[in-house]
């Protein structure tokens, strides 16, 4: 396998692929009035389409910590992307100039570009994810790996199991980008191909071998050709079959999203009164700045300036341990298990400790643990209903279905093909659940089981 260095000129690539008649090909852009004039990047119009998706929107119902939480000022996925985009680019935009400063930004591009690559990969890192968070996640992989199920599996190779058994938020956010969203079928969003590289924290298929040891991926069967055609582009280093190294960016795009997950998951602990203000407060007194803070009584200015500190002496220290192990990143060698991993002991430590807070006192408080349990039931009432009339319609054709399974394929956006692919019609399956809102969801399944019939 190669062992090259990735090079900066071809990991921002601007490209955009189509897919027509099964041909992954490049697109351009059409030109427009900004366009011409200079008043949108191509990392804007990547931005821009994004945005304006119904699966961003959708990111509004999803789960972030809290399942259908009461408090309005609790975060959701969209406001959580939002702010996972925010701090992305700042750091895209301060590594963007160290890299300028250094001579190492291709001719052509600005920090700033660098910046909006990583603010499109933080705006969609979480547009995959299926209602009721990680748990929704487990929630479908338990029931299609439920050995009382396994009749449905028949006739899918070890490959394609392995995929319908491990719904990967990840994944499916791909899958959303560049299959689902806009084009159906043809590219997606046809974003460029750095901020597809930006966005991709797991560059392998769910039978690849990291994928067996972490139990992350971000490549379904259905978009390895397109991944592949983008990675060439890119020049990202290939490790194994269907295995590839990170592209330098999503590691800003990563640290994003943790840095975020481990400071506001507790901010959104104290409005919603399950963590004391002060167990907050004790967390990032050492970050300095601290006398407006103590003279501060309102709890929720008091969070939001704490916060304002933490976000601003992590992003300047993830700017500068990324330069420092630039070397390793672009080829494909970095050791630590992310950004965070290497930054200055107070500040690993803080957001360490941060985690654990959130996993002692917020994860596992009884509110969300009842909501959660709730889910494998209303996740399971659909797939109990849909999974057996999908394999039927598939395998035997609509004369074998019974009358309750022809009603629930009405269900689906499309009707399976018969004789068609079994993996691909499962697939629909997954992209009909993993779009869900908590509350459609939930609703849903109530509606089905009869509960909620009056």
């Amino acid at each position: 396998m190669s062992t090259s260095r990735m090079q900066w000129e071809q990991l921002l690539s601007t490209r955009r692929f189509k897919v027509r008649e099964g041909v992954i090909c490049e697109t351009h852009t059409p030109a427009t009035l900004e366009g011409a004039a200079g008043l949108r990047s191509d990392f804007h119009i990547d931005h821009d389409r994004v945005v304006f998706s119904s699966a961003f929107r959708r990111l509004g119902r999803k789960t972030q910590v809290h399942p259908l939480a009461p408090n309005d000022h609790t975060h959701n996925r969209l406001t959580h992307s939002v702010e996972v985009a925010s701090v992305g680019r700042s750091l895209g935009n301060r590594v963007g100039a160290m890299l300028q400063a250094a001579g190492s930004l291709p001719a052509g591009y600005t920090p700033f570009d660098i910046g909006g690559a990583v603010q499109v990969a933080c705006l969609a890192h979480d547009i995959g994810n299926p209602p009721f968070g990680h748990t929704g996640e487990d929630a479908l992989r338990e029931w299609f790996r439920d050995p009382a199920h396994a009749a449905w599996l028949q006739g899918l190779s070890a490959a394609e199991r392995q995929d319908i058994q491990t719904y990967e938020g990840n994944a499916h956010g791909l899958r959303m980008v560049s299959t689902l969203e806009m084009y159906r079928g043809e590219g997606g969003m046809r974003l460029t191909s750095a901020a597809l590289g930006a966005l991709i924290k797991y560059p392998w298929t769910s039978d690849a071998q990291p994928a067996q040891a972490r139990g992350k991926f971000n490549l379904y069967r259905t978009e390895l050709p397109y991944f592949e055609r983008v990675a060439a582009e890119l020049g990202l280093i290939r490790k194994g079959e269907h295995e590839w190294a990170r592209h330098p960016l999503s590691y800003l795009m990563e640290a994003a999203d943790d840095i975020c997950y481990a400071i506001l998951d507790l901010e959104d602990a104290v409005e919603i009164g399950i963590l004391d203000v002060h167990e907050f407060e004790a967390l990032f007194s050492h970050f300095g700045e601290m006398e407006r803070v103590w003279r501060t009584q309102d709890i929720t200015q008091k969070c939001a300036m704490l916060r304002g500190i933490a976000v601003g002496r992590c992003v300047a220290e993830v700017a500068e341990k990324f330069m420092l192990h630039q070397d390793t990143l672009l080829a494909g060698s970095f050791q630590g298990k992310d950004l965070i991993d290497v930054c200055a002991q107070d500040i690993k430590r803080t957001l360490l400790d941060a985690k654990a807070l959130a996993s002692q006192k917020v994860y596992r408080h009884r509110t969300k643990l009842v909501t959660e349990l709730a889910s494998y039931p209303c996740i399971g009432t659909v797939l109990d209903i849909v999974v057996p009339a999908v394999y039927t319609q598939v395998t035997q054709g609509p004369q074998a279905l019974g009358a309750r399974q022809a009603l629930a394929l009405g269900l689906l956006p499309a009707m399976p093909e018969h004789g068609g692919s079994l993996y691909l019609a499962y697939m629909a399956v997954l992209d009909y659940i993993g779009a869900m809102t908590d509350n459609y969801a939930a609703n849903l399944a109530r509606e089905i089981s009869g509960v909620g019939i009056l």
